[in-house]
């Protein structure tokens, strides 16, 4: 019995499992996970999140496809990219891990930034610069408004002056390291979640 017992025990002390839904690893989705994909196919360009995240500087798949799949996960409403072409690459697959077919993508060139940029003020966007300025917020002390455009720069010169002029705020992440630069794909991500947190808290206040 004191065997049995014992046993008993350490089946019970592990009861906490994954419960990921992993589309690229299933050739025969479930009935569950049919109803999961078609409930957020009906979503799709309809996300409650008012956050678009703009990555028509960056140019290197691995990057863009690892923000496609962070703008999914957190529900943007929107990545905007330089050209579409990249979603067919596989590096871009290997790290979107699907996310592309649930995520709205827009396409706009770099030299169309300055025009896209003014007509989402117009909207009523706020336009936020990940990017280390004099002027900058720390992200730390920074309140995202409802309606955010994300402005992430490229790998290696970040976001070009000509643009910087036409942001309403830069926000920058503490660092403590030597290296005073992170990837911009987590950058990007970091910030995509502060923002998802700070809605999240609020509408949780609202109720």
């Amino acid at each position: 019995i004191g065997s049995h017992s014992a046993e008993a025990d350490s089946q019970t002390e592990w009861t906490d499992v994954q419960k990921k839904i992993i589309p690229w690893k299933n050739s025969t989705p479930s009935l569950d996970l049919e109803t999961a994909f078609q409930d957020r196919a009906t979503k799709l360009g309809k996300s409650n999140s008012r956050l678009i995240v703009v990555a028509s500087l960056i140019d290197k798949p691995t990057n863009l496809g690892g923000l496609c799949r962070t703008s999914e996960i957190f529900g943007a409403s929107a990545l905007v990219v330089g050209s579409l072409h990249y979603i067919q690459d596989k590096q871009f697959q290997y790290l979107s891990v699907s996310a592309e077919q649930w995520l709205p993508l827009v396409e706009v060139k770099p030299s169309q930034l300055v025009d896209y940029l003014q007509q989402k003020k117009t909207e009523g966007y706020t336009i936020i610069g990940v990017e280390q300025t004099a002027k900058s917020f720390d992200l730390t002390e920074y309140c995202f408004p409802e309606k955010s455009l994300l402005l992430l720069g490229n790998e290696h010169e970040g976001i070009p002056a000509n643009l910087i002029h036409h942001l309403d705020v830069c926000v920058e992440i503490p660092q403590q390291g030597i290296i005073r630069s992170l990837n911009v794909h987590v950058s990007g991500a970091l910030l995509i979640w502060e923002y998802t947190r700070q809605q999240v808290i609020k509408q949780k206040q609202q109720q």
